[in-house]
């Protein structure tokens, strides 16, 4: 039985593939506790990976986002081939503290704080910017994109600091700029 916090379809907001239409798999709890998460992931309904399966087929995409919390806390390969035998691409958003599964087929790390990173393969790294030597960071994986994200936070005068990130951007310009569109487009 897997903690199934909610599954929703809608466009993904942030990243790589902004825009692009998705089925989202939200696993409940987390081994964090980020002080500017935005996600209430605690609630939950269990779920078999078959009930799993018969919801999200539901939804025209075959793209899905399986996020949390944290979804290597319950995500296996058992829930990976059935959702690769039923023509899904599984993108996988982590916080990279644990292992994933093998044969993910892309792999967003999202490290919090000084976290050791324990994955192998890395699509995009996207780091919710705070000021941190995010070069550091992006020196201890090896990955294919990297994107900063403002901190949306009411400790900045704006609620976000997106001047800041946008300034080490243009100074850094191996990052590029991930917003919450969805925040943005007032969709989930």
């Amino acid at each position: 039985m897997y903690r199934v916090n909610e599954i929703f379809y809608s466009l993904q907001g942030e990243g790589y593939f902004t825009g692009t239409p998705a089925v989202f798999l939200r696993f409940s709890g987390c081994n964090l506790k980020c002080g500017f998460c935005d996600t209430r992931h605690e609630e939950y309904s269990e779920m078999t990976a078959g009930e799993i399966l018969e919801k999200i087929s539901a939804y025209p995409s075959r793209h899905i986002i399986i996020t949390g919390g944290e979804p290597s806390l319950q995500l296996d390969s058992m829930l990976v081939s059935l959702l690769h035998d039923a023509g899904f691409f599984i993108q996988v958003e982590t916080n990279g503290t644990h292992r994933l599964p093998e044969d993910i087929d892309w792999v967003t790390c999202s490290p919090k704080g000084s976290n050791e990173v324990k994955l192998r393969h890395i699509d995009e790294l996207k780091v919710v910017y705070l000021g941190q030597d995010v070069e550091a960071i992006a020196s201890a994986v090896n990955a294919f994109h990297y994107f900063l994200q403002p901190c949306s936070s009411p400790e900045y005068p704006d609620g976000s600091n997106t001047a800041e990130t946008i300034a080490y951007i243009l100074s850094h310009p191996h990052w590029r700029l991930s917003l919450q569109t969805h925040k943005l487009l007032d969709i989930q």
